[in-house]
C-alpha cells in the first residue's frame, strides 16, 4: 500500500471491515488512514468510493474535490499497478462514468481476485446499474479464487446470493444467502440477499419469520437497516396487515428524526406508491389486493417536502423517479414536472461536459418516460402512463435498482392497463406475472379488478379468494414482532 504507514494500514483493514458489514464506522476509519497517511493512495480511493456509495450527489462532489487535491499530489508512476486501477475505476465514477468504473474494476479483479474492496465497489455498481448478470458474475467469477475459510469469503457468497437472486436463480441464492449469514449473523447484505429471494417467490410468510428471527442482527448499527425494514413492509403488504406496514413506515422508513438520504427516502416513497397504485389514492382497493382502503395521510406532504428541500440535481436518474413519485402522490403534480422540465433540459444541453456520464442515458431512455408516467397516472391520463411505460418495460432494470424495487414501476402499468381499457394487453401483463410468481396476492387482486371490468363476477370472485387465500396462509404469530422490529430499527 503505497504511502500508507502501519497505523494508517490498520485504519484501512478496519474501515474495509466495516464496509462489508454496512457499518457506520467505515467512514471514521477512512478518515483516520488518510489522516495519519494523507497521500495513502489506497486511503484516498477509499474515501472516493464512500463519497459514491449513497448516490448522494453533493458527497460525490465533495469527493471529487479530495481526489483531485490527492492526484495532484501524487504520479501514478510512483504506484502499484493494482492501485493505479482503482484510481482509474474511482476517478471515472467521479466523473460519472459508472458503466466504464465497473469495467475497470472487473478488469482488476480478474488480476486479483481476492481484492475484497474491488468486489464490493463493483457488485454495487452493478446494483446501480441494474445488471443482474454481473451481479452474479462478478462475484461468481472470483469466488474458486477464495479459501472458504477466510473469514471474508461469508461476506463474499452473501453478495453472490443477492447476484444469484436479480438473475432469476432463487432457491440457490436462498441457500448461498442462508449458508453467508450462518458465517456471520450481522452480515446484512446477506440477509438481504435471502429475503429478496423470498420476496421473488412470493414467499412472505418465510419472510416474515426469517426477519423476525433476526430482529437483533439487521435492525439497528448498520445502513441497511431501512431497506431491510422495507422488505419486512413488503411481506407484510403482500400478507394484508397494512397497519403494519404504516407503522414500520412511521418507526423507520421516514419520520421526523430521518437522515433525509436518498437511499432510504426512495424506499419509502416506493412503499407508499404501492399503496396508492391500486386506489388511486382515495379508492376503495389498496395495493394489497384486499379491497381495504389505506389512508396515507399527510406521510405524502411530508416525503414531498423532503424531497424538495434536498434540491438534486441530475445525478442518479432512478432517486429522480422516486421524487416524482412523492410528488404525485403528495398531489403536487405541478412539482413534479417541474422537476422532470429540468432534467429534459439537461438532457437537451448535453455537450462534451457530460459525455461519458452513465447517468444521462440512464435518465434520457428510462428514467424520463417513468418519471413522465408516474405524472400522467396522477393526472389519471392511463392511455399516455401505457405508451410511455410498454416500451420500455424490459429495459426498466437500465437506470438501477432491483426487481422488487422495479416492480413499482411494473404495477404502474398494470393499474394503467386495467384502468385506461386496455383488457388484453393488462390480461397479458397479469398472466406474465402469475405464471412467474403465482404467490402474489396484489397481482390475483388486479386480476379481479380487471374481471370486474370485463363483467366477469365469477372469475373476479375467484380471484380475490386466491388474494385472500394466500394472504390467511401467514400465521398471525409470524407477524406478532412487526411492532418490536419497527421499534428496534427506530433506535439507530
Amino acid at each position: 500500500m503505497t504511502f500508507t504507514g502501519a497505523d494508517a494500514v490498520r485504519h484501512y483493514e478496519k474501515a474495509l471491515e466495516a464496509l462489508l458489514f454496512f457499518r457506520s464506522e467505515v467512514v471514521t476509519e477512512a478518515e483516520a488512514a488518510v489522516a495519519d497517511s494523507p497521500r495513502s493512495v489506497m486511503g484516498n480511493v477509499l474515501l472516493a468510493y464512500l463519497g459514491l456509495l449513497g448516490t448522494e450527489e453533493k458527497d460525490a462532489a465533495a469527493a471529487r474535490k479530495s481526489f483531485e487535491d490527492f492526484r495532484r499530489g501524487v504520479h501514478l508512476s510512483e504506484v502499484t499497478p493494482r492501485e493505479r486501477m482503482h484510481v482509474e475505476a474511482a476517478s471515472s465514477w467521479l466523473n460519472g462514468d459508472l458503466l466504464g468504473a465497473g469495467r475497470v474494476l472487473g478488469e482488476l479483479h480478474v488480476a486479483h481476485p481476492r481484492d475484497a474492496l474491488a468486489l464490493a465497489v463493483g457488485h454495487q455498481i452493478d446494483f446501480f446499474t441494474g445488471n443482474a448478470v454481473l451481479l452474479r458474475d462478478r462475484i461468481g467469477g472470483a469466488l474458486t479464487a477464495w479459501d472458504e475459510d477466510d473469514p471474508h469469503y461469508g461476506l463474499l457468497l452473501g453478495m453472490y446470493a443477492f447476484g444469484l437472486e436479480e438473475a432469476g436463480h432463487y432457491a440457490q441464492a436462498e441457500q448461498a444467502g442462508l449458508s453467508a449469514v450462518e458465517r456471520n449473523a450481522r452480515d446484512v447484505w446477506g440477509i438481504h440477499a435471502v429475503v429478496h429471494a423470498y420476496e421473488m417467490r412470493g414467499m412472505f410468510a418465510d419472510g416474515i419469520r426469517y426477519l423476525d428471527e433476526r430482529t437483533a442482527d439487521w435492525a439497528d448499527g448498520n445502513y441497511l437497516n431501512v431497506h431491510n425494514s422495507w422488505h419486512y413492509a413488503l411481506y407484510n403488504l403482500a400478507a394484508g396487515r397494512t397497519d403494519r406496514v404504516l407503522g414500520v413506515y412511521d418507526a423507520v422508513l421516514h419520520h421526523g428524526e430521518s437522515a433525509g438520504l436518498a437511499m432510504e427516502m426512495l424506499d419509502a416513497a416506493s412503499l407508499l406508491w404501492r399503496l396508492y397504485l391500486a386506489g388511486d389514492g382515495t379508492g376503495p382497493d389498496t395495493g394489497d389486493g384486499t379491497g381495504i382502503a389505506i389512508d396515507a395521510g399527510d406521510r405524502w406532504s411530508a416525503l414531498s417536502d423532503a424531497w424538495a428541500a434536498r434540491q438534486d440535481g441530475p445525478y442518479y436518474a432512478f432517486n429522480d423517479a422516486h421524487a416524482v413519485m412523492a410528488h404525485v402522490g403528495a398531489g403536487r403534480i405541478a412539482e413534479a414536472e417541474s422537476l422532470i422540465r429540468d432534467r429534459e433540459a439537461w438532457v437537451r444541453q448535453a455537450g462534451p461536459h457530460t459525455a461519458g456520464q452513465s447517468n444521462l442515458a440512464m435518465t434520457a431512455e428510462v428514467g424520463l418516460p417513468v418519471c413522465r408516467a408516474f405524472a400522467a397516472y396522477g393526472r389519471r391520463r392511463y392511455d399516455d402512463v401505457v405508451a410511455l411505460l410498454l416500451p420500455i418495460r424490459h429495459r426498466l432494470h437500465t437506470f438501477g435498482g432491483s426487481h422488487a424495487q422495479r416492480d413499482a414501476v411494473q404495477r404502474t402499468l398494470v393499474e394503467a392497463a386495467v384502468r385506461s381499457g386496455h383488457h388484453d394487453l393488462a390480461r397479458t401483463l397479469l398472466s406474465e406475472r402469475l405464471s412467474v410468481r403465482p404467490l402474489c396476492p396484489y397481482t390475483w387482486g388486479a386480476q379481479a379488478r380487471l374481471a370486474d371490468r370485463l363483467g366477469d363476477t365469477a372469475g373476479a370472485d375467484a380471484a380475490r379468494r386466491r388474494a385472500t387465500a394466500q394472504q390467511a396462509s401467514v400465521p398471525a404469530s409470524a407477524a406478532a414482532s412487526v411492532s418490536a422490529s419497527a421499534s428496534a430499527s427506530a433506535e439507530v
